[in-house]
């Protein structure tokens, strides 16, 4: 099994995406601690019964799961996940950044309780409880143990490229891409990766947005099935991704690719300042030049 004893935290896994990368790192013989504030797709109330319905399945299946329902934006609460994980199995290998919620408006009707709710979520989500596994990591490798741990963060296609209707959003799932990079250039030299996915599944968030597209089929490869993207979750997971740190993969059905980031293309150049009239060919010059970016998606 390829995360035999790996311990491994998968934060909003009680439904959707996180439920079955739960399943699938417990299938591989991880230990899986299955965080689930059981909020509604807006963020909005608690229940435990998803974490724990989660837990009890995998439980039941011959795996070893323990479920926590604690609210990932919260720095304790990030710590005290760290803290069951370590106290349960007794070490910390990986976690996964997957709770999200969506408040999908035109940007010029946004409020800014909307706002706070989407970046609170996806960014201070991403970094409460990784922040205090970092913490534990970079110790265990200042006492010269070794570590071989793993961050697969969760990104989007709308925060690579933007989609309309979701500025709040785009903007938080393009920060976790740049997040990732960091986190890869800081953590290596303890034994760290951090890898980020951008998937497309069937979920509470696509499932309103895009009923039509992810409809499962009455027969065949269901290719909109949130199982297909958790084997490279499991993956990114195990030791046998060492050597992978820093990359964004976009993962759907049956199909993986990698996402390249920002590069800075040909320029134009000289040993004095332009003038805001040269200017005008300048620029169009380059755009001439470059190649023509993604659309955003809804355009």
């Amino acid at each position: 099994m390829i995360c035999k004893d790996r311990v491994v935290i998968v934060t909003g896994a009680g439904r959707g995406l996180g439920r079955a990368h739960a399943l699938a790192l417990a299938e591989a013989g991880a230990c899986v601690v299955v965080n689930d504030l059981g909020a509604s797709l807006r963020g909005d109330g608690t229940d435990e019964g998803p974490a724990v319905e989660v837990a009890a399945e995998i439980t039941a299946r011959g795996g070893r799961a323990i479920a926590h329902a604690g609210d990932i934006t919260d720095w304790a609460v990030g710590a005290e996940l760290v803290a069951l994980a370590v106290e349960t199995w007794g070490e910390l290998h990986a976690v996964v950044n997957n709770a999200g919620i969506v408040r999908d408006r035109m940007f010029v009707s946004s409020e800014a309780a909307e706002w706070e709710a989407v970046l609170k979520v996806h960014v201070m989500g991403h970094v409460a409880t990784t922040r205090h596994a970092c913490a534990h990591w970079r110790q265990r490798a200042k006492e010269g143990r070794t570590v071989d741990a793993r961050i697969v963060n969760t990104t989007s296609g709308a925060g690579l490229q933007g989609s309309i209707g979701q500025a709040a959003y785009s903007t938080a799932k393009g920060g976790i891409a740049s997040l990732t990079l960091v986190q890869a250039a800081e953590l290596a030299r303890y034994g760290v990766t951090a890898n980020a996915i951008a998937p497309a599944a069937r979920t509470r968030m696509t499932e309103e947005v895009f009923a039509e597209a992810m409809r499962a089929p009455e027969e065949g490869f269901d290719a909109m099935d949130p199982a297909n993207v958790s084997p490279l979750v499991t993956w990114l997971c195990s030791e046998a991704s060492r050597a992978v740190s820093g990359r964004v993969f976009e993962v759907q059905g049956g199909r993986i690719a990698l996402s390249d980031g920002w590069r800075e293309l040909p320029g134009a150049s000289r040993d004095a300042r332009w003038s805001p009239e040269e200017l005008s060919d300048i620029v169009p010059a380059l755009l001439a030049a470059a190649p023509t970016p993604p659309k955003v998606y809804g355009t």
